[in-house]
Protein backbone atom coordinates (compact mmCIF):
# COMPACT_ATOMS: atom_id res chain seq x y z
CA UNK A 1 0.00 0.00 0.00
CA UNK A 2 2.73 2.41 1.19
CA UNK A 3 4.42 1.84 -2.31
CA UNK A 4 0.63 2.88 -4.38
CA UNK A 5 0.76 6.00 -2.41
CA UNK A 6 4.55 7.05 -3.24
CA UNK A 7 3.60 6.33 -6.89
CA UNK A 8 0.04 8.02 -6.68
CA UNK A 9 2.02 11.56 -5.45
CA UNK A 10 4.87 10.97 -8.08
CA UNK A 11 2.30 10.91 -11.05
CA UNK A 12 0.28 14.13 -9.65
CA UNK A 13 3.65 15.88 -9.39
CA UNK A 14 4.86 15.01 -12.63
CA UNK A 15 2.95 17.20 -14.42
CA UNK A 16 4.07 20.48 -12.63
CA UNK A 17 8.08 19.43 -12.75
CA UNK A 18 8.27 18.96 -9.53
CA UNK A 19 10.69 16.64 -7.93
CA UNK A 20 10.13 14.61 -4.70
CA UNK A 21 13.20 14.37 -1.93
CA UNK A 22 14.38 11.27 -1.54
CA UNK A 23 16.75 10.26 1.33
CA UNK A 24 19.67 7.75 1.41
CA UNK A 25 20.17 5.78 4.25
CA UNK A 26 24.02 6.04 4.94
CA UNK A 27 25.56 2.55 3.73
CA UNK A 28 26.84 1.69 7.54
CA UNK A 29 28.57 -1.22 5.78
CA UNK A 30 30.59 1.08 3.45
CA UNK A 31 31.82 3.38 6.20
CA UNK A 32 32.62 0.51 8.65
CA UNK A 33 34.61 -0.84 5.86
CA UNK A 34 36.62 2.28 5.23
CA UNK A 35 37.12 3.00 8.68
CA UNK A 36 38.66 -0.37 8.86
CA UNK A 37 41.04 0.48 5.48
CA UNK A 38 41.91 3.32 7.29
CA UNK A 39 43.34 1.66 10.41
CA UNK A 40 44.98 -1.39 8.39
CA UNK A 41 46.58 1.57 6.46
CA UNK A 42 47.65 3.93 9.41
CA UNK A 43 49.27 0.13 11.37
CA UNK A 44 51.01 -0.63 8.21
CA UNK A 45 53.13 2.95 8.29
CA UNK A 46 53.25 2.82 11.95
CA UNK A 47 53.71 -1.00 13.49
CA UNK A 48 57.14 -1.64 11.81
CA UNK A 49 58.81 1.83 13.19
CA UNK A 50 57.27 1.05 16.18
CA UNK A 51 58.36 -2.71 16.53
CA UNK A 52 62.02 -1.43 15.69
CA UNK A 53 62.13 1.34 18.09
CA UNK A 54 60.91 -1.39 21.01
CA UNK A 55 63.85 -3.88 19.67
CA UNK A 56 66.64 -1.23 19.40
CA UNK A 57 65.35 -0.45 23.27
CA UNK A 58 65.91 -3.89 24.16
CA UNK A 59 69.26 -4.06 23.09
CA UNK A 60 70.22 -0.89 23.84
CA UNK A 61 69.12 -1.95 27.54
CA UNK A 62 70.14 -5.65 27.74
CA UNK A 63 73.77 -4.30 26.63
CA UNK A 64 73.90 -1.35 28.79
CA UNK A 65 73.17 -4.31 31.89
CA UNK A 66 76.33 -5.78 31.67
CA UNK A 67 79.55 -4.55 34.30
CA UNK A 68 81.03 -1.80 32.93
CA UNK A 69 78.93 -0.22 30.94
CA UNK A 70 79.48 2.92 30.16
CA UNK A 71 76.47 4.29 28.76
CA UNK A 72 73.59 4.72 30.51
CA UNK A 73 70.32 2.42 29.47
CA UNK A 74 67.02 3.03 28.53
CA UNK A 75 65.86 2.64 32.62
CA UNK A 76 68.49 4.58 33.70
CA UNK A 77 67.69 8.04 30.95
CA UNK A 78 64.19 7.79 32.62
CA UNK A 79 65.38 7.95 36.24
CA UNK A 80 67.88 10.35 35.93
CA UNK A 81 66.74 12.40 33.29
CA UNK A 82 62.62 12.12 33.78
CA UNK A 83 61.82 16.00 34.36
CA UNK A 84 63.32 16.70 30.92
CA UNK A 85 61.04 14.18 29.02
CA UNK A 86 57.99 14.61 31.29
CA UNK A 87 57.58 18.69 31.48
CA UNK A 88 59.75 20.05 28.81
CA UNK A 89 58.39 23.59 29.38
CA UNK A 90 59.77 24.28 32.85
CA UNK A 91 61.50 27.55 34.17
CA UNK A 92 63.49 27.74 37.23
CA UNK A 93 66.09 30.14 36.32
CA UNK A 94 67.79 31.98 33.17
CA UNK A 95 69.50 28.76 33.23
CA UNK A 96 67.72 25.97 34.17
CA UNK A 97 65.13 25.40 31.42
CA UNK A 98 63.43 23.09 29.89
CA UNK A 99 64.36 21.29 26.72
CA UNK A 100 61.37 22.68 24.88
CA UNK A 101 62.37 26.11 25.50
CA UNK A 102 66.05 25.96 24.32
CA UNK A 103 64.48 24.32 21.24
CA UNK A 104 62.26 26.88 20.59
CA UNK A 105 65.77 29.27 20.83
CA UNK A 106 67.55 27.31 18.49
CA UNK A 107 64.34 27.46 16.39
CA UNK A 108 64.19 30.80 16.01
CA UNK A 109 68.04 31.19 15.02
CA UNK A 110 66.86 29.00 12.48
CA UNK A 111 64.17 30.62 11.23
CA UNK A 112 65.90 33.66 10.54
CA UNK A 113 69.26 32.08 9.16
CA UNK A 114 67.40 29.79 6.81
CA UNK A 115 64.68 32.64 5.66
CA UNK A 116 67.48 34.66 4.64
CA UNK A 117 68.99 31.66 2.86
CA UNK A 118 65.75 30.38 0.81
CA UNK A 119 65.38 34.40 -0.46
CA UNK A 120 68.76 34.24 -1.08
CA UNK A 121 69.02 31.20 -2.67
CA UNK A 122 66.15 31.24 -5.18
CA UNK A 123 67.03 34.63 -6.16
CA UNK A 124 70.89 34.06 -7.06
CA UNK A 125 69.80 30.59 -8.36
CA UNK A 126 67.50 31.93 -11.14
CA UNK A 127 70.48 34.62 -11.80
CA UNK A 128 72.48 31.96 -12.31
CA UNK A 129 70.24 29.53 -14.32
CA UNK A 130 69.03 32.00 -16.19
CA UNK A 131 72.12 33.55 -17.22
CA UNK A 132 75.06 32.44 -18.91
CA UNK A 133 77.87 34.75 -17.92
CA UNK A 134 76.58 34.62 -13.90
CA UNK A 135 76.86 31.05 -14.01
CA UNK A 136 80.41 31.12 -15.23
CA UNK A 137 81.35 33.82 -12.88
CA UNK A 138 79.65 32.90 -9.77
CA UNK A 139 79.17 28.91 -10.66
CA UNK A 140 82.90 27.51 -9.54
CA UNK A 141 83.24 29.91 -6.66
CA UNK A 142 79.88 29.09 -5.12
CA UNK A 143 81.40 24.94 -5.79
CA UNK A 144 84.34 25.72 -3.79
CA UNK A 145 82.74 27.71 -0.99
CA UNK A 146 79.91 25.09 -0.63
CA UNK A 147 82.58 22.79 0.35
CA UNK A 148 83.97 24.44 3.36
CA UNK A 149 82.86 23.08 6.80
CA UNK A 150 80.29 25.14 8.00
CA UNK A 151 81.97 25.06 11.56
CA UNK A 152 85.21 26.82 9.71
CA UNK A 153 83.15 30.06 9.37
CA UNK A 154 82.12 30.40 12.85
CA UNK A 155 85.89 32.11 13.55
CA UNK A 156 85.14 34.76 10.81
CA UNK A 157 81.59 35.52 11.66
CA UNK A 158 82.90 36.22 15.07
CA UNK A 159 85.41 38.19 14.34
CA UNK A 160 82.54 40.08 11.80
CA UNK A 161 79.73 40.65 14.45
CA UNK A 162 81.39 40.63 17.99
CA UNK A 163 78.58 38.49 19.12
CA UNK A 164 77.42 35.03 19.37
CA UNK A 165 73.58 35.53 17.71
CA UNK A 166 74.31 37.22 14.15
CA UNK A 167 77.66 34.76 14.10
CA UNK A 168 75.20 31.36 14.61
CA UNK A 169 72.44 33.09 12.45
CA UNK A 170 75.53 33.56 9.87
CA UNK A 171 77.01 29.98 9.91
CA UNK A 172 72.88 28.85 9.56
CA UNK A 173 72.77 30.81 6.73
CA UNK A 174 76.15 29.98 4.75
CA UNK A 175 75.35 26.44 5.30
CA UNK A 176 72.22 26.21 4.41
CA UNK A 177 71.89 28.77 0.71
CA UNK A 178 74.16 26.55 -1.22
CA UNK A 179 72.24 23.30 -2.07
CA UNK A 180 69.33 25.89 -2.38
CA UNK A 181 71.02 28.04 -5.01
CA UNK A 182 72.40 24.95 -7.06
CA UNK A 183 68.93 23.23 -7.16
CA UNK A 184 67.21 26.35 -7.66
CA UNK A 185 69.55 26.89 -10.83
CA UNK A 186 69.18 23.40 -12.31
CA UNK A 187 65.53 24.15 -12.48
CA UNK A 188 65.74 27.04 -14.21
CA UNK A 189 67.95 25.67 -16.42
CA UNK A 190 66.08 22.96 -17.02
CA UNK A 191 62.66 24.98 -17.90
CA UNK A 192 61.09 23.82 -21.06
CA UNK A 193 61.58 25.95 -24.07
CA UNK A 194 58.36 25.87 -25.22
CA UNK A 195 57.66 27.71 -21.82
CA UNK A 196 60.29 30.63 -22.73
CA UNK A 197 58.50 30.88 -26.26
CA UNK A 198 55.10 31.16 -24.94
CA UNK A 199 56.68 34.33 -22.44
CA UNK A 200 58.21 35.88 -25.43
CA UNK A 201 54.81 35.62 -27.17
CA UNK A 202 53.17 36.71 -24.33
CA UNK A 203 56.09 39.89 -24.24
CA UNK A 204 56.05 39.10 -20.41
CA UNK A 205 58.18 41.73 -18.58
CA UNK A 206 61.08 40.08 -16.43
CA UNK A 207 59.51 40.12 -13.64
CA UNK A 208 56.62 38.04 -14.90
CA UNK A 209 58.91 35.36 -16.34
CA UNK A 210 60.65 35.02 -12.93
CA UNK A 211 57.15 34.65 -11.18
CA UNK A 212 54.69 32.79 -13.53
CA UNK A 213 57.23 31.09 -15.39
CA UNK A 214 60.74 30.19 -13.80
CA UNK A 215 59.28 29.52 -10.18
CA UNK A 216 56.30 27.10 -11.35
CA UNK A 217 58.35 25.27 -13.63
CA UNK A 218 61.71 25.14 -11.04
CA UNK A 219 59.32 24.70 -8.37
CA UNK A 220 59.96 21.10 -7.21
CA UNK A 221 63.92 21.43 -7.78
CA UNK A 222 63.77 24.19 -5.71
CA UNK A 223 61.68 22.57 -3.08
CA UNK A 224 64.78 19.61 -3.21
CA UNK A 225 67.30 22.42 -2.50
CA UNK A 226 64.95 23.92 0.51
CA UNK A 227 64.27 20.66 2.21
CA UNK A 228 68.55 19.87 2.36
CA UNK A 229 68.53 23.29 3.39
CA UNK A 230 66.22 22.86 6.13
CA UNK A 231 68.40 19.97 7.24
CA UNK A 232 71.48 21.44 7.19
CA UNK A 233 70.33 24.50 9.20
CA UNK A 234 69.64 22.57 12.10
CA UNK A 235 72.93 20.59 11.90
CA UNK A 236 74.57 23.52 11.82
CA UNK A 237 72.77 25.19 14.86
CA UNK A 238 73.29 22.48 17.01
CA UNK A 239 77.21 22.63 16.42
CA UNK A 240 77.30 26.03 16.55
CA UNK A 241 75.72 26.76 19.54
CA UNK A 242 77.98 24.10 21.43
CA UNK A 243 80.45 26.82 20.66
CA UNK A 244 79.07 30.29 20.96
CA UNK A 245 77.02 29.61 24.10
CA UNK A 246 73.66 30.76 24.94
CA UNK A 247 70.52 28.70 26.21
CA UNK A 248 69.67 26.20 22.59
CA UNK A 249 70.13 22.54 22.50
CA UNK A 250 73.32 22.38 20.98
CA UNK A 251 74.60 24.44 24.08
CA UNK A 252 72.61 22.23 26.64
CA UNK A 253 74.61 19.27 24.98
CA UNK A 254 78.50 20.82 25.76
CA UNK A 255 77.06 22.14 29.29
CA UNK A 256 75.81 18.21 29.79
CA UNK A 257 79.13 16.62 28.94
CA UNK A 258 81.06 18.56 31.03
CA UNK A 259 78.82 17.85 34.02
CA UNK A 260 78.64 14.11 33.24
CA UNK A 261 75.30 13.59 32.49
CA UNK A 262 74.82 11.82 29.89
CA UNK A 263 71.53 10.98 30.59
CA UNK A 264 70.52 14.44 29.67
CA UNK A 265 72.84 14.27 26.53
CA UNK A 266 70.74 11.35 25.07
CA UNK A 267 67.28 12.96 25.52
CA UNK A 268 68.53 15.98 23.93
CA UNK A 269 69.46 13.89 20.74
CA UNK A 270 66.22 12.44 20.93
CA UNK A 271 64.80 16.07 21.19
CA UNK A 272 67.27 16.85 18.24
CA UNK A 273 66.29 14.19 15.71
CA UNK A 274 62.31 14.82 16.30
CA UNK A 275 62.42 18.00 15.94
CA UNK A 276 64.20 17.63 12.59
CA UNK A 277 62.70 15.14 10.95
CA UNK A 278 58.98 17.50 11.81
CA UNK A 279 61.24 20.98 9.74
CA UNK A 280 62.12 18.00 7.14
CA UNK A 281 58.27 16.59 6.76
CA UNK A 282 56.89 20.24 7.06
CA UNK A 283 58.92 21.69 4.10
CA UNK A 284 58.14 18.19 2.26
CA UNK A 285 54.03 19.08 3.36
CA UNK A 286 54.51 22.51 1.66
CA UNK A 287 56.07 21.48 -1.43
CA UNK A 288 53.57 18.87 -2.07
CA UNK A 289 51.00 21.87 -2.04
CA UNK A 290 52.73 23.95 -3.91
CA UNK A 291 54.24 21.82 -6.75
CA UNK A 292 50.92 19.29 -6.37
CA UNK A 293 52.90 16.73 -5.45
CA UNK A 294 55.65 16.59 -8.21
CA UNK A 295 58.10 17.19 -6.11
CA UNK A 296 61.11 14.41 -4.93
CA UNK A 297 60.14 12.56 -1.89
Amino acid sequence: MTVSIMKAAEAALAPSGAKLLRFRVPDLGSAKSRLLQALAAAATRLLPPLIMLALGLAVWEIACMKPGATLPGPSRIWADARDLIVDPFFNLGPQDIGLGWRVLKSLERVSVGYGIASVAGILIGALIGQSVWAMRGLDPIFQILRTVPPLAWLPISLAAFRDSQPSAIFVIFITAVWPIIINTAVGIRNIPQDYRNVALVLRLNHFEFFWKIMIPSAAPYIFTGLRIGIGLSWLAIVAAEMLTGGVGVGFFIWDAWNSSRLSDIVVALAYIGVVGFVLDRVVAAIATVVTRGTAAN
